[in-house]
């Protein structure tokens, strides 16, 4: 599963730095203190057969079920499965023809079957279950990574919706498989399957598997059979229901499809065209080819998460689809990395699958870490460079992630699992570990790994004993250190040159509280223009290591390769960073030279940096070079502007273009107005918002009259600027299109604009709208407190109602009052 950005306390990393509160662990839990412990195999199931059709008014599901078992090992004479929120109506064992009814209990959570006899372990038996499901009236919980668990889901069923359509859908993970369908809801198990649903005919279906058959029927309804003829486990079970296009493409004799609405169909080659090549690429990595007999991708509206590995079938938010215009400044983004971390999951997670939850590690890391791996081979080694540096951020921001095992067998649910240890850090971890091992040993390792237990399940231990087994090395120090512990190496780093010994000392202290860390490293010399490399460990919390060197080193680089999962102060000079900048090669390597300048740019060396990295080859860059540029320096300004100028008008990415309009836009100069207002001709959205803004800045009249003519074709960054520039210059006649715009942005592009939609209602003359906007916030508040938002939006709103107040609007007061105390008193 791909979480949404929102997920894992993400958002006040990424939206409110300065009111960033992490969800405090509750006191004394006692669900702290139960180990969680793979649930016990008394029951295998063998084969699960389904027959469902729908109701779409009451939002039921009415299903018969033929599930094959067979005893662990131990003889059984009972049955348990789970089975959330049904009425049961009949339980019965299938003895031959006949269907003979079995005694059972139901607690609304798990059928209790009593068998016909004692089974033994040779020995199937199959229970015949006739049940309907109701996963509206379900009372669930959801995750970090998984908003909601009810497992079935009907997305507009009346129709009554504007512009959306008419879906089924269902979630599995972690165990709401269990919501439409009796089973042993457990990772550990894994069962084929048969899936049969009748339909409106005017549906397309989706499942796993392979689709065997289709009947229409005489009452307007259709009925497909879809077979998974290889064992997988039941939360990868998958059905969608709705009006999708399907494009058909393929990987060697293979097929590949993408499932899209008819809006977004014509693009379906440029949202997900390059499914094939990746197959190809992680296949040959690997040394295990996709070993499933198609791969599909939909897209469906409401999700729940951001995407889900279903067994051949994955299902996407909406957030990976665009219209050409969107993608031209998609590059590598959450979309296309969704693409990858999904497909990656087919081998390390539904081939292998953890055996149980607190193992998540070897399905997420993976997938996380995949991300990288494709980014690197696609785009190169600087994106690849960046996407990890930005895992290893996302955890370093998580004030509570260093307390928290890779392997977690104690947590207060096992949702609480889907966090930045187990996917952002897990990912780091994973490639410092093919960096000490080597590329061959690595990718050996996980070929003996998912060879060993194709079909079945794993857990750390034994991707340790892969490792161990490609490279020769022991690696239980690595695995007790960075997969049973918790927390990261706190660096700090100093040098001293001794002229006289002609030796380079370099002092690593390890600050973090606990252990020290074993770490090896690489750590480069540059000096008399060569670049000598020495591999060394880090063993203690305070280490010194020596090197003889010819003359004074240009540069010392600690941590060579920059795969180091750590947070570090390295006491460089700004020198030292600027020959680092010109001659290490990596991303980070650079990344650093930046972020050392950018806090002095007075100084020579850091204007050098920043003014070189204007110029840099990969686009991140000249856009951390463009933000970090003080525009209020008359010194930076005159070297870096006439360059920012020129990226402005000819750069070849249009991201690098938006950023460095947005910083000329800043310096509200007339003489710019040419440039921005060729700007909004682009077919980039992020171009367009970036000069809409900076017009917006010189001239607001002629901005509003600009963002007029937008509002029939605005996506992303566009509609965001169209709502500041309507927030900042606009009157009471933009409120319309304000707000039904403010509520269609996601999640994080709402909170990215909430304070201009507050701004708005605290001035506007009609009360409704305040009002409007005020029962939004409450809202936001209410369904995002766990991840930290409540002060944020209590802030905005109390601003709201300071303007209100202003306006003598004692009603919108009030809803400001009761939005509030809704956010307090929300759980």
């Amino acid at each position: 599963m791909k979480r949404t950005l929102l997920a894992g306390a993400l958002i006040t990393a990424c939206i409110v730095p300065a009111l960033a509160q992490q969800p405090k662990p509750k006191a004394e839990d006692p669900l702290m203190k139960i180990y969680r412990e793979t649930p016990a195999k008394v029951n295998d199931l063998i084969h699960t057969k389904l027959d469902v059709r729908f109701d779409y008014k009451k939002r039921y599901l009415y299903g018969k079920e033929w599930i094959t078992i067979k005893p662990h090992f131990y003889a059984v004479d009972s049955l348990k499965l789970d089975a959330k929120g049904m009425d049961i109506k009949n339980v019965s064992i299938v003895n031959g023809a006949k269907l003979v009814p079995l005694k059972f209990s139901y607690d609304s959570l798990m059928l209790n079957i009593k068998l016909d006899r004692t089974y033994r372990n040779n020995e199937k038996y199959v229970v015949f279950i006739d049940y309907t499901a109701k996963p509206d009236e379900l009372k669930v919980e959801g995750s970090a990574a998984i908003s909601d668990a009810k497992g079935l889901y009907f997305i507009n069923p009346d129709g009554t919706e504007k512009d959306k359509p008419t879906q089924i859908w269902t979630q599995g993970e972690t165990e709401s498989s269990s919501a439409w369908f009796p089973t042993i809801d457990k990772p550990g198990q894994k069962t084929t399957q048969e899936l049969t649903m009748t339909v409106p005919a005017k549906y397309v279906t989706l499942s796993n598997g392979r689709l065997a058959s289709q009947k229409v029927n005489a009452d307007g309804t259709r009925t497909d059979t879809w077979k998974m003829e290889l064992p997988h486990s039941p939360y990868l079970f998958m059905m969608a229901v709705g009006d999708f296009k399907i494009y058909k493409d393929k990987w060697k004799d293979k097929e590949v499809s993408y499932y899209l609405e008819p809006k977004y169909a014509p693009y379906a080659k440029e949202i997900f065209g390059f499914t094939p090549e990746a197959i190809d690429f992680f296949s040959k990595k690997l040394g295990v080819d996709y070993p499933w007999n198609k791969y599909a991708q939909i897209v469906v509206r409401d999700y729940v998460s951001g995407a889900m590995e279903n067994t051949t079938a994955t299902l996407h938010g909406t957030y990976v689809q665009g219209t050409p215009r969107e993608l031209i400044d998609a590059y590598y983004d959450a979309g296309r990395s969704t693409i990858a971390h999904e497909l990656f999951h087919q081998w390390f997670g539904d081939y292998v699958t953890a055996e149980s939850w607190s193992n998540l590690t070897v399905n997420e890391s993976f997938a996380d870490f995949s991300e990288t791996l494709w980014a690197e081979h696609k785009y190169g080694k600087d994106e690849g460079g960046a996407h990890i540096y930005d895992d290893l951020q996302n955890y370093l921001r998580n004030r509570s992630a260093k307390e928290k095992n890779l392997v977690r067998f104690y947590y207060h649910d096992k949702e609480d699992v889907f966090d930045v240890v187990t996917y952002q850090k897990g990912g780091t971890i994973l490639n410092y570990l093919r960096n000490y091992l080597g590329e061959d040993a690595f990718f050996k390792g996980l070929n003996i790994y998912l060879k060993t237990n194709a079909f079945k399940n794993g857990e750390a231990h034994q991707l340790r004993l892969a490792f161990e087994e490609a490279s020769g090395r022991d690696l239980n120090w690595f695995f007790n250190e960075w997969y049973f512990n918790s927390g990261h190496p706190v660096l700090n780093i100093t040098y001293n040159w001794d002229e006289a010994t002609k030796t380079q000392k370099v002092y690593v202290a390890q600050t973090q509280t606990g252990d020290a860390f074993k770490l090896p490293i690489a750590v480069d010399i540059y000096a008399g223009g060569k670049k000598e490399r020495h591999n060394v460990w880090l063993t203690t919390k305070a280490d010194t290591l020596s090197f003889k060197v010819a003359s004074k080193p240009n540069l010392v680089n600690v941590d060579g390769d920059k795969v180091l999962p750590t947070q570090k102060t390295d006491k460089k000079s700004l020198e030292e960073f600027a020959f680092q900048y010109a001659n290490a090669p990596l991303y980070l390597d650079r990344l650093e030279a930046i972020n050392a300048a950018a806090a002095s740019q007075g100084d020579k060396n850091a204007q050098k940096i920043i003014i070189s990295a204007l110029k840099d080859k990969y686009y991140g860059l000249r856009i951390e070079a463009i933000e970090a540029a003080n525009m209020n320096s008359d010194e930076v300004r005159n070297q870096a502007q006439p360059v920012i100028m020129q990226l402005a008008r000819t750069d070849e990415n249009t991201l690098v273009r938006a950023a460095a309009i947005k910083v000329l836009g800043k310096l509200k100069a007339a003489g710019m107005l040419t440039l921005f207002r060729e700007g909004l001709s682009s077919q980039s959205y992020a171009i367009q918002a970036a000069s809409l803004e900076a017009i917006a800045a010189i001239e607001p009249a002629e901005a509003l009259k600009a963002a007029k003519g937008f509002e029939k074709d605005n996506k992303g960054k566009l509609t965001q600027a169209l709502i500041n520039t309507y927030a900042t210059y606009g009157g009471e006649e933009q409120w319309p299109f304000l707000y039904e715009n403010f509520t269609q942005l996601s999640p994080q592009a709402q909170f990215d604009v909430l304070p201009k939609i507050g701004e708005v209602a605290g001035k506007v003359n009609n009360p409704a709208y305040a009002q409007q906007a005020i029962s939004k916030l409450k809202d936001l508040g209410v369904k995002y407190k766990k991840y930290g938002v409540a002060p944020y939006v209590i802030n905005v709103l109390n601003n709201i109602k300071t303007k209100r107040a202003e306006k003598k609007d004692d009603a919108s007061v009030k809803a400001a009052d009761d939005a509030v105390k809704a956010i307090n008193d929300a759980n």
